[in-house]
């Protein structure tokens, strides 16, 4: 190979579930053609990222060698797959690839961060076995199925060999909107020879085959023609195939359909204009939704997660666009809880529990099927592909790692590849060549930040310990007019001596002050470390907590 090497590196999406994005390589090393998949997000919490609202992969290597970007490749319109697309691109301003839908999704993002792409960098693919090339590379999507549709697993095709790359994906024969699974197609591009395979590994750990989205049908239809009230479903918006058949059973029973959230409004609209959904029934706006008997109406909302400014939030406490929950209303999340927003799902139900409205949640698969491989399928799918390696994506750490425990037992060789590792697949035997930084960044507002600039680690610190501001005017002779005085946030008034904290602290600081040296008065750094080291010091005795501090010195001239 005259000294290239075949390279896969993760900079998201492998050791976590979300913000997906991966890069090959093939070229001499430091010299290699680069292909993207995927630029995905996920989002901030009150816990670990207060005040965040995204949270994208650190695309600095990428920039870095933005000239040596052949293509970025979008598998499917999910978040964690495309969500990123319009905060970066112009950090790299490669062409991007897509299937229609998908591109359609891509183009928003593009247009709602103000990206200003060219329509030539635009490039809209069909299905396999329609390829492309894109330096070294050529490349195909492949039809998969999936919880959205227009799901693509991709075939890379290199001088090194084949590598398949799944994309997310189920084995679903009937998915109601999008193409099923075709195990015959995905045997034959398995004939050809795979070098390696990157495969979801999310559900690794459901010992149960999958089930099929239009398992559902029966359940959902017997749901809203049995409910008496107002019936509510949420989901996430991008479940194209879901809302469909929320849809129809909602028309079955008699209830006109109301969307409720922009995400959902626009991902069916995309779905229609694009084709993919010919018979939505009509929808009636929440103005109309408000004249229409409760009993004959099926809202679909956003926030099955528990956002908070989501559709299923407002309605669970306020109302929402005029809508207002009540008692004999049924709210069911037809979605699967992601690990880590547990607590603000639990919050909206209990908030629709408090209204006397009946919340139904998964109930053990009756209203909801993952749109990730069990453990079962990926074995099935490792045999229709036949790889020479099989590298674990898309999932965290104890996922990739049983995942690679289920390769081994059925002969498979491969690694364990996290962000930042660069695997050079040229070999027998996939091998890390090197370590690269894969940080985060963080769309805070509308200002990206990186996730060691310290602004999250500040606002943690705070919320966690409170502030206090110190202010001190000082004359033109370095004496202190007056007694410093206090302003404070996040703590308690008073303290262990059952005194007003914020007396306490001025006295003390007055103190200090009365009897600090004209040198320390003289100088504001020593000034400013005094006073915040008296103000911890005070505020540990009295509240157990040590505040961040902000000291104002004010000189008279």
């Amino acid at each position: 190979m005259s000294g290239e090497r075949l390279i896969y590196m993760p900079l998201g999406g492998a050791g976590e579930i979300g913000m997906n994005a991966y890069v090959y390589g093939y070229g001499k090393p430091d010299q290699e053609r680069l292909v993207v998949v995927d630029l995905g997000v996920t989002f901030g919490d009150m816990d670990g990222t207060p005040g965040i609202d995204l949270i994208l992969p650190d695309v600095q290597w990428l920039a870095e060698r933005r000239d040596r970007i052949e293509a970025i490749v979008i598998t499917h319109a999910h978040e964690d797959h495309v969500g990123a697309v319009g905060l970066v691109w112009d950090r790299l301003r490669a062409p991007i690839y897509a299937r229609k839908f998908t591109m359609a999704i891509a183009k928003l993002k593009l247009e709602e961060r103000g990206a200003a792409i060219p329509e030539s960098m635009l490039r809209e693919v069909g299905p396999w076995p329609e390829t492309f090339k894109a330096g070294p590379f050529t490349l195909g999507l492949v039809p998969i199925s999936h919880s959205i549709p227009e799901s693509a697993g991709m075939v890379i095709d290199s001088p090194a060999g084949r590598i398949v790359h799944s994309g997310d994906f189920k084995i679903d024969p009937t998915p109601v909107v999008g193409e099923p699974f075709d195990p015959e197609l995905w045997r034959e591009i398995g004939k050809s020879g795979v070098r390696a395979l990157m495969c979801d590994s999310t559900n690794v750990f459901s010992p149960h085959p999958g089930r099929s989205e239009a398992s559902l049908a029966d359940n959902l239809s017997a749901l809203l023609r049995e409910s008496r009230g107002l019936v509510v479903a949420t989901t996430f918006a991008s479940n194209i195939a879901r809302l469909q058949t929320l849809a129809n059973a909602a028309q079955a029973a008699g209830r006109s359909v109301c969307l409720l959230g922009r995400a959902m409004r626009r991902m069916v609209e995309t779905a229609i204009e694009t084709g993919l959904l010919t018979q939505f029934p009509r929808t009636v706006s929440p103005e109309d939704a408000s004249q229409i008997p409760r009993e004959n109406l099926l809202l679909l909302v956003t926030g099955s997660q528990g956002e908070r400014r989501a559709a299923a939030s407002q309605l669970s406490s306020q109302g929402y666009m005029g809508l207002v929950l009540q008692e004999g209303d049924t709210f069911l999340f037809s979605a699967r809880t992601i690990p880590g927003n547990e607590k603000p799902v639990a919050r909206i139900m209990n908030q629709l529990s408090e209204k006397g409205v009946d919340v139904i949640d998964d109930q053990g698969g009756r209203y909801h099927v993952s749109g990730h491989a069990n453990r079962p399928d990926l074995e099935t799918f490792h045999d229709l592909v036949r790889p020479q390696f099989l590298i674990p994506m898309h999932g965290e750490h104890r996922h990739l790692r049983e995942h690679m425990k289920l390769g081994e037992a059925k002969g498979l060789k491969g690694i364990i590849a996290t962000n930042g590792m660069m695997i050079d697949l040229s070999g027998n035997a996939p091998k890390v060549a090197e370590y690269v930084e894969a940080g985060r960044t963080y769309l805070d507002g509308n200002v990206l930040i990186g996730g060691m600039d310290g602004i999250v680690r500040d606002r943690m610190r705070m919320a966690m310990n409170g502030h206090v501001t110190v202010t001190l005017i000082v004359d033109e002779n370095d004496d202190p007019l007056g007694e410093p005085w206090c302003e404070l946030m996040g703590l308690p008034a008073r303290g262990r001596s059952n005194s007003d904290l914020v007396e306490v602290l001025e006295a003390d600081l007055g103190q200090f002050i009365h009897r600090a040296e004209k040198r320390t008065l003289k100088d504001d750094e020593r000034l400013e470390k005094e006073l915040i080291r008296i103000v911890r010091q005070t505020s540990q005795a009295e509240i157990g907590k040590k505040p961040e501090v902000t000291v104002v010195v004010s000189r008279l001239v």
